[in-house]
C-alpha cells in the first residue's frame, strides 16, 4: 500500500496510523499528527480503491452503503500491512493508534471490530458502523474518541449513537465529541481529540 512512515523523537509513543477521507491521500492528515502527538511515529496510508478517480480503502454500493466483502478483504489487507511494516520500519505493533477521517475511520473502526488487538486504540472523525449484527472482539481497555456531527447528513447522529454502543459493549472505553459542522474535519475537534490522547497515552 502506498504509504509515508516517519520515525519519531519518542519510541515509547503510539505509532499514529493516519487514515485519510474519500479522495484524499497520504499527505492529508499528516498535520494532524503534528498536533495530536508530535513525537510520535507516523504511518501515512492510501487507500488502494478508486472511486471515479478518488481513493478510498474499500468499495461502496452507493452513498453510505458499504460493499461489505470488500470491506472486510480491504480491512484483512490492511491489518496484514500492519503486521509487515511494523516488522520493515521497527515500530511497535502493539501500540498504533489509528486517526481516521470519514472513510479512514471506517476502515480503523473495522479493524476494531474484526481483529482483536489490531490497534492499541483509535481517533475517529466522523465514523459510521462498519458492519452490523457481528460478534465484535474483546476490546477492554482500548479507548477510542468520536468526533460527531450533530447536522452531518452523511454520518447521521443515530449512526454515531450505535457505533458508541456497539465499542462499548464489547468493551471499549468511548468519548463522544459533537460539533454542528456537518461532516467538517474541523481544527476544534482536533483540538479534542488532541487533549484526550494526551489524557489516554502521554
Amino acid at each position: 500500500m502506498k504509504h509515508i512512515f516517519k520515525q519519531g523523537t519518542n519510541l515509547d509513543a503510539p505509532t499514529l496510523l493516519l487514515l485519510h477521507g474519500t479522495g484524499g491521500n497520504e499527505d492529508d492528515l499528516l498535520p494532524l499528527a503534528e498536533i495530536i502527538s508530535p513525537t510520535s511515529s507516523v504511518l501515512s496510508v492510501r487507500g488502494n480503491v478508486l472511486e471515479n478517480g478518488m481513493p478510498r480503502f474499500f468499495r461502496r454500493l452507493s452513498a453510505g452503503v458499504f460493499d461489505e466483502e470488500d470491506l472486510i478483504f480491504r480491512t484483512g489487507e490492511l491489518n496484514r500491512f500492519l503486521d509487515e511494516t511494523s516488522q520493515q520500519y521497527g515500530f511497535n505493533r502493539e501500540n498504533i493508534i489509528a486517526v481516521g477521517y470519514s472513510n479512514g475511520a471506517n476502515i480503523a473502526g473495522s479493524l476494531l471490530f474484526h481483529y482483536k488487538d489490531a490497534l492499541r486504540g483509535a481517533i475517529l472523525h466522523h465514523p459510521m458502523v462498519p458492519r452490523r449484527e457481528i460478534e465484535l472482539p474483546d476490546l477492554k481497555d482500548v479507548p477510542v474518541f468520536i468526533a460527531a456531527g450533530s447536522n452531518d447528513r452523511m454520518c447521521p447522529p443515530s449512526e454515531t449513537e450505535d457505533l458508541e454502543s456497539l465499542l462499548t459493549g464489547a468493551g471499549a472505553s468511548v468519548s463522544v465529541h459533537w460539533e454542528q459542522f456537518g461532516h467538517q474535519l474541523t481544527s476544534s475537534e482536533v483540538a479534542e481529540a488532541a487533549a484526550w490522547f494526551k489524557m489516554k497515552f502521554i
